[in-house]
């Protein structure tokens, strides 16, 4: 996924460097000279990340920054003089996240910019399986919102049922997608230990004692 920046400064050059070494680093990015370009820019793309200087020849980039963290999350890095630090105090005061002085080392960009949007970007919604009264989590399965307390090789096996629910799984499938092994001369015993066990749990958590069906000389079945 590629994250779009907004790069705001008065002189045509600094934006030049910065998008230049942003994009070289995969960010895709736009470019402002002014408040009032950079605000219409925010308002009709999609950006992650706001540079913006603190000095432009419209409004101040701290009225900006005000006017942006109003209406967004969105993280701001400002820049300011080397060694300046009323101008740093009231990029902070204003809703920056972070600051970098000038002149700067485009690698320093880089990196400050890619740990920011890393921080403050939402993580990955948790994958989450829904079928009737069962919710499937990644480490955890619940039946009508609470949770059952199972072993991770029986969530593994409850889960690969799931997912292939109406059909009738051969013992060498779960062996092979469950415990990551051939079929053994072992192997049918344990999952018809495992098999039992699980159906138990689930039978003492409200489902059905159908919910898994052992299909003779061929395999299981997830009825649900």
């Amino acid at each position: 996924m590629k994250y779009l920046a907004l790069v705001v400064d008065d002189e045509r050059q600094m934006t030049e460097i910065v998008s230049f070494a942003l994009e070289t680093a995969g960010f895709d990015t736009v470019t402002a000279h002014d408040a009032a370009h950079a605000w219409q820019l925010f308002q009709s793309r999609p950006v992650s990340l706001v540079i913006l200087d603190l000095m432009l020849p419209d409004i101040s980039g701290a009225t900006l920054a005000k006017r942006i963290r109003a209406s967004s999350n969105v993280p701001i890095i400002m820049l300011t003089a080397l060694g300046d630090t009323a101008q740093r105090v009231a990029g902070l005061e204003a809703g920056a996240d972070d600051y970098i002085a000038k002149p700067f080392s485009p690698q320093e960009l880089i990196l400050r910019a890619k740990a920011i949007v890393r921080r403050t970007m939402p993580a990955p919604a948790e994958p989450v399986t829904n079928v009737g009264p069962v919710m499937i989590k990644m480490d955890a399965v619940y039946v009508n919102g609470t949770a059952v307390d199972l072993s991770e090789i029986e969530r593994k096996l409850f889960r690969c049922l799931l997912n292939h629910r109406g059909e009738v799984v051969p013992v060498r499938t779960l062996l092979n997608e469950v415990w990551n092994t051939a079929a053994t001369a072992g192997g049918r015993n344990m999952v018809k230990t495992t098999v039992y066990r699980l159906r138990k749990k689930l039978e003492a958590a409200g489902l059905p004692e159908s919910t898994i069906q052992s299909v003779r000389g061929r395999g299981y079945t997830l009825s649900m």
